[in-house]
């Protein structure tokens, strides 16, 4: 009964509910562990595309934030088990300073994630996320919304291969992003067959995956990332599979957690 992606009020463009309040909707709802994930700094020279430049935490706020999570860990450690995480963003062409950020971080964290975001198109960055207008012109700029699940995929399956040093995470985010707004923008083609080359890298690299129940509450998406068959899948390969609720608010916190677990532990046997 663990949730392990959850954000806090130290992201800027979540909501200001404080620690405290995550942690006491996570006691309220019998989780035993969790793992505050909050946005990484993105990349010093990177530039955000979002128009509000608030896709991660900034720079001077991530020793504020570990302290944070740490007096935290060490308050609550009689109650409940809190780990120190984020939620770190691979983006193409950027590994290095990704990695110095990790080393950073690192020796400070117990857990991580590893999420993409951002898609390469033509020379700039795409946030595949931000809102169905903004995935439009992806999917324009891309000429086809194929052409964006193809790109998004192999930009999963290299966060995986990629060198992040010593700190990398081992735990994949939300790899099924891209369908965030799948009702809005219905496929004519299947995406199984990347969904599945994930899993084998997965597998091969021994990492974890996230199964993220936020997809569940967005009104054109639906579902969880992955999928439920998907997950499925990777249960039976083995692969380790983490509960996240993705909260960015505290009544969000471990939503539908005993349900998800329950689906997990059915998948395993």
């Amino acid at each position: 009964m663990h949730d392990g992606h959850i954000h806090t009020p130290f992201c800027p463009h979540g909501t200001a509910d404080n620690l405290e309040s995550y942690i006491h909707t996570a006691k309220e709802r019998d989780a035993q562990s969790l793992t505050f994930t909050e946005h990484a700094p993105l990349p010093r020279t990177f530039d955000d595309p979002v128009p509000g430049k608030d896709s991660g935490m900034a720079s001077e706020q991530l020793h504020p934030y570990l302290q944070a999570v740490t007096a935290a860990k060490e308050k609550w450690k009689n109650d409940i088990e809190i780990k120190v995480g984020l939620e770190v963003d691979y983006i193409h062409g950027y590994e290095a300073e990704t990695k110095a950020l990790l080393d950073e971080a690192g020796p400070y964290l117990d857990d991580a994630v590893l999420s993409v975001h951002f898609l390469p198109l033509n020379d700039r960055f795409h946030c595949i996320d931000f809102s169905p207008e903004s995935f439009g012109e992806i999917v324009k700029e891309a000429g086809s919304l194929q052409a964006v699940y193809a790109l998004y995929f192999e930009q999963v399956k290299q966060s995986i291969q990629a060198d992040l040093g010593t700190y990398k995470p081992d735990r994949i985010g939300h790899m099924t992003l891209v369908r965030k707004f799948q009702k809005r923008f219905p496929r004519d083609f299947s995406d199984e067959i990347w969904q599945f080359e994930v899993l084998d890298l997965v597998l091969q690299y021994g990492m974890s995956l996230d199964i993220n129940t936020a997809g569940r509450y967005k009104p054109d998406c639906g579902e969880m990332y992955p999928p439920g068959k998907t997950a499925e899948t990777a249960a039976r390969m083995g692969i380790p599979l983490v509960y996240g609720s993705d909260a960015h608010a505290s009544k969000q916190v471990c939503a539908e957690l005993a349900e998800t677990v329950s689906h997990l532990q059915a998948f395993e046997r």
